[in-house]
């Protein structure tokens, strides 16, 4: 009995000397570490700050949000001939694949161009040696006007929930620097998120720039909780109290990238709107999992560590 009465006790507090030899990792290094996403996101505002003032844009547009033609062929065509063929004599051509999501059997090729609608199916009937019409394709244009129009509005509407979110979370901890740590994280997501895009050369669509406004939410719910825990749990330490939101925050985190990557994978060869989406929540969960646990962590425990020692003096 005595035993098991030990044995009991020992996976009790088992993690407890884990926890230690953690904390004193983190309490030795946690400013060094700081270091890492501060030079990310450093990198990030020269890098925008180069891209805008070359493309005078935050981001590369599809045709949803520059305007041109889109055209949909119902057949098999090899899509890298098609676009080596064609590029010289379509403006801003570009060519993906749509495949059955059981087989990966190609059933269409969606063409994107800027170039008018009578030059891009002349274009194409020549190439192809036959008319284009409702059974074999369809053919879609948008609007310069509009489609910038449009693009302004998800701007608007993404700048307006950013404002939003700012100000719950200065009204829930109603303390400067905490809340400040939170507005950081979460804007870091969404920059890191922006540039590695930029830098895969992904053209996005509305649909794309809607995933960012919900990287907001992703973003901003680990950091509240990790936040909470720290400003208002009385008991514990406080590697205790970050432990315990990492062992809680880490598992929401990981269980929604999981699921979101293998959203990536069933989908994204048939769906360009879903094939974004989830691409950018991906990119925006792992580094929402640095700017988490590296820099919210390292600033709280900043913060707590110079209001215990301005108490004690």
């Amino acid at each position: 009995m005595e035993q098991e009465e030990n044995k009991n006790t020992e996976k009790k507090g088992g993690d407890k000397p884990i926890l230690k030899r953690i904390g004193h990792f983190h309490n030795k290094y946690y400013k060094i570490l700081l270091l890492i996403p501060a030079i990310l996101l450093i990198f990030s505002f020269v890098y925008m700050f180069n891209f805008n003032s070359k493309n005078h844009d935050f981001l590369y547009k599809d045709i949803s949000l520059t305007g041109g033609t889109t055209v949909t062929l119902y057949e098999k065509i090899d899509s890298n001939k098609l676009k080596q063929d064609l590029s010289s004599q379509l403006i801003d051509l570009n060519i993906r694949d749509v495949s059955d999501l059981v087989t990966r059997e190609q059933k269409a090729v969606i063409i994107e161009t800027t170039s008018p609608v009578e030059q891009t199916k002349q274009v194409l009937e020549e190439y192809l040696k036959h008319p284009l019409n409702e059974k074999n394709s369809s053919i879609e244009f948008t609007g310069a006007s509009l489609s910038e129009s449009f693009y302004n509005q998800l701007l608007i509407a993404m700048l307006f929930a950013f404002v939003l979110m700012t100000i719950v979370v200065f009204v829930l901890f109603r303390t400067f620097i905490p809340s400040i740590a939170v507005i950081l994280s979460a804007f870091a997501d969404i920059l890191m998120t922006l540039v590695t895009i930029n830098l895969l050369g992904v053209k996005m669509s509305g649909a794309g720039i809607v995933a960012f406004l919900m990287l907001i939410g992703y973003s901003v719910d680990t950091d509240i909780l990790l936040t909470n825990r720290i400003l208002k749990r009385r008991e514990g330490t406080i590697n205790e109290k970050i432990f315990g939101a990492f062992k809680t925050g880490i598992t929401m985190t990981l269980t929604s990238l999981f699921a979101i990557i293998i959203s990536l994978v069933l989908t994204g060869s048939f769906s360009i709107v879903l094939n974004q989406i989830f691409t950018v929540l991906s990119i925006g969960l792992g580094f929402d999992i640095m700017n988490t646990w590296l820099t919210n962590v390292s600033i709280l425990k900043w913060y707590v560590e110079y209001k215990e020692k301005k108490i004690i003096k």
